[in-house]
């Protein structure tokens, strides 16, 4: 059922689905490299028809435990926007059934998804699901035409942070250097300061990791 003249979707992602190997999961199905949960894909498994590097002005941080990625965190973003952070992102534009299949998916949800996409831009953010982890959608503008959505939790989860694995990094690092041109040691940067990094055992892997993926 379509809600809306709101057709395509530019969907924007800050976390593994930037490197588009791992997205293709959740449009055609599979199982991430890395992860250990396979994934049932879109009913419309179209590829994207485009994607292009992205930049979010929401703090990004690590928390909860990821079955898929062996117990380890995963990436949330906090709903405040702020000009002076920028997290590194990417988007593709994928048609709106396809959008609502990645979030039921994201939220494990066997239902049908319903997203009023016009009160999304509208407002500027639409709760599809109050208590899923990316449950709260967030509208950051249009590319040609075209919203720009983000999901994200409705809360910010400060009692659950927790590290990222080392496939979940990796997998995210190897999406950074597909569509953002950085060094390792910007990289290296980029990751140091997240909360759910700094302070944890991760922050000492990282760059092990970094020269790992060369």
């Amino acid at each position: 059922m379509m809600e809306t003249g709101i057709n395509e979707i530019w969907y924007a992602c800050y976390g593994s689905n930037i490197r588009e190997e791992r997205f293709m999961c959740y449009i055609q199905g599979g199982t991430p490299a890395g992860a250990v949960k396979n994934f049932q894909g879109c009913s419309d498994k179209t590829k994207p028809k485009d994607s292009k590097p992205f930049i979010i002005n929401r703090e990004m941080y690590f928390a909860k435990e990821a079955e898929t990625w062996n117990g380890g965190g995963i990436c949330f973003l906090k709903a405040n926007r702020d000009e002076t952070i920028e997290t590194l992102g990417r988007t593709y534009l994928i048609n709106s059934s396809q959008f609502k299949d990645l979030v039921r998916q994201e939220l494990k949800f066997e239902g049908e998804i319903e997203i009023d996409f016009e009160e999304l831009k509208n407002k500027g953010h639409y709760d599809c699901m109050t208590s899923g982890r990316y449950g709260h959608l967030i509208y950051l503008g249009d590319i040609e035409g075209k919203p720009v959505v983000t999901f994200i939790s409705e809360v910010y989860l400060e009692d659950e942070i927790n590290q990222p694995s080392e496939a979940y990094i990796s997998t995210i690092i190897k999406g950074i250097k597909e569509v953002h041109d950085l060094s390792n040691p910007e990289i290296f940067e980029y990751f140091r300061t997240k909360t759910g990094i700094e302070n944890f055992e991760m922050e000492t892997q990282l760059s092990d990791i970094l020269n790992g993926l060369n």
